[in-house]
């Protein structure tokens, strides 16, 4: 241990030290999906922080922890941004500073059980605050939130209905900070354990309290995966002819991928005749996704195109909350720049304005979503609440098709769908295409990456409304409060540890003489 705490005396190592141990909870998310290893990987980072021997080098542990973090949850940039990926990572790692110092000024040295305790709810508290910033859409949105690695793990998707993901970020921090001290403070062992009996505890109510969506039957969707195709001509013909294989197979909705058409179909009725025709032979309509110039106003949007067998239905989501860089360049007379070393958006699409719920027939209304908007915990929750039955994200992760990326985007699913009590379909150009049931649980297999196929999933519904929708973020702002709180008194002990302290000692009259003067004389 001196070896190494001597070797963790250059800032620099001790700067790439904290960089890999910020990576680390990469290996909870798919592709790897070591959920387990949740609970446990932010220990290393937590570990080196507290031990650092200044508050300012603490911060600086948090950020590089955050650079780390965020480099490996999106190294499958590299290849469309380069250089600027590391440039996002050490922006967005800075957020991770202020948590660092955190960690120190509660479990640096040998912290009594008072701090022990409000370590476990300061320091998860401040995690999520730096999710929650960094889930503003121009920050890049909510991709990685910690409480996602969960996905998979039924307990967790529970928790999930009663207050999102967020929930689960918090519980599992909470966890790592409780491991963090049982390795490290043998004194505070106490606090400690109660942490993590708390924790299972609180899993345990959800489990059992929380309600459950109501089974209210089921509906057959077709979700259309046409594979890696060069060409929209190409493309739009390979997923016409998967579609006419539904014929005859009773489906209640066929869903393509996003930018499954090139052209706006205003201006292109040969495609429009040729979706229609296809939604008569199936007897179901076709959600496509319009990636286009629109006819009716300037600009690129990326659009959500309901097609029956009469034509255009007239409903149409605009796509809302677009991914920096990929579709648009923020400050782009700043940062245009980045087109010419990466493949960033050569112009900004445009963004809608309002979510929509479309009534697709046979009494199904479904809420679309396109590309990484299933990320945002809030868009799923106001189509719930909206009254979609189902929730659709249209998506294309093409660019990263031998990657993280697919695997990650579609397990996204899962959560969205626990949160709501509404199953969701999510429907990719190239894989991973998935669905999932009102619980969060899978229904039928994934179509991965190789695959050029469509599927029938029998999805089933159910009414009732989870906790989550009900009372919405009610974790983050109760995170929020908790801080306000401790700021509140660290302010308060920082002034009665001021009015107590002595006042300035005056120093004795003294005499022409240059003696103290004496009373009396």
């Amino acid at each position: 241990m001196k070896t190494l705490g001597h070797w963790l005396t250059s800032p620099w190592r001790r700067s790439i030290a904290a960089a890999l141990a910020g990576a680390l909870p990469v290996l909870a998310f798919p592709a790897p999906s070591l959920w387990w290893f949740a609970y446990v990987a932010l220990v290393p980072w937590i570990v080196l922080v507290r031990s650092a021997p200044t508050g300012k080098r603490a911060a600086y542990d948090g950020w590089f922890g955050g650079l780390g973090f965020m480099l490996a949850m999106h190294h499958w940039l590299l290849p469309s941004l380069h250089v600027f990926t590391f440039v996002i990572a050490a922006l967005l790692g800075a957020l991770w500073a202020p948590w660092g110092w955190l960690v120190r000024r509660f479990l640096a040295g040998a912290p009594s059980p008072g701090r022990i305790c409000g370590a476990l709810l300061v320091l998860p508290s401040g995690w999520l605050l730096v999710e929650l910033v960094r889930s503003w859409q121009g920050l890049g949105g909510p991709w990685g939130m910690l409480g996602a690695s969960q996905w998979e793990v039924e307990p967790a998707l529970r928790v999930a209905s009663v207050g999102g993901v967020w929930l689960i970020s918090f519980l599992v921090v909470a966890v790592n900070v409780a491991v963090a001290v049982l390795i490290t403070v043998r004194q505070s062992r106490v606090p400690a354990l109660a942490a993590l009996l708390a924790t299972a505890a609180a899993t345990s109510a959800a489990w059992m309290w929380s309600p459950r969506p109501d089974a209210d039957g089921g509906v057959r969707i077709a979700v259309v995966q046409p594979g890696v195709i060069e060409g929209v001509d190409r493309r739009f013909a390979r997923e016409e002819q998967l579609t006419r294989q539904l014929a005859g197979q009773d489906v209640d909705l066929v869903v393509w991928g996003e930018s499954s058409v090139g052209f706006d179909l205003v201006d292109r009725p040969d495609l429009a005749r040729r979706l229609a025709a296809l939604s008569g032979e199936t007897g179901a309509d076709i959600l496509v996704n319009v990636d286009a110039r629109r006819s009716d106003k300037p600009g690129i949007y990326k659009s959500s195109v309901l097609v029956g067998a009469a034509g255009l239905t007239g409903d149409r989501y605009d796509k809302m909350r677009l991914v920096p860089f990929g579709e648009y360049i923020p400050f782009r007379s700043l940062l245009g720049w980045a087109t010419s070393v990466g493949k960033a958006a050569g112009e900004n699409r445009r963004m809608g304005s309002e979510q929509v719920v479309m009534d697709v027939g046979h009494g199904l209304k479904i809420g679309p979503m396109v590309c990484f908007e299933s990320a945002f915990p809030d868009m799923s929750r106001h189509l719930a609440e909206d009254g979609a039955e189902v929730l659709v994200a249209q998506s294309s992760t093409s660019s990263f098709q031998h990657s993280w990326a697919p695997e990650q985007h579609a397990s996204l699913a899962a959560l969205r769908a626990a949160e709501t009590g509404r199953p969701m379909v999510h429907a990719t150009l190239t894989g991973v295409s998935a669905v999932y049931g009102p619980e969060g649980q899978r229904v039928g297999s994934w179509l991965g990456t190789s695959a050029s196929a469509t599927t029938v999933y029998e999805v089933p519904l159910a009414t009732g409304v989870t906790p989550y929708v009900r009372f919405g973020d009610w974790v983050p702002h109760a995170a929020l409060l908790i801080l306000a709180v401790w700021c509140a008194g660290q302010g308060v002990r920082v002034l009665r540890l001021r009015r107590s302290a002595p006042g300035p000692r005056v120093p004795p009259v003294r005499t022409a003489h240059g003696s103290p003067a004496r009373p009396g004389r």
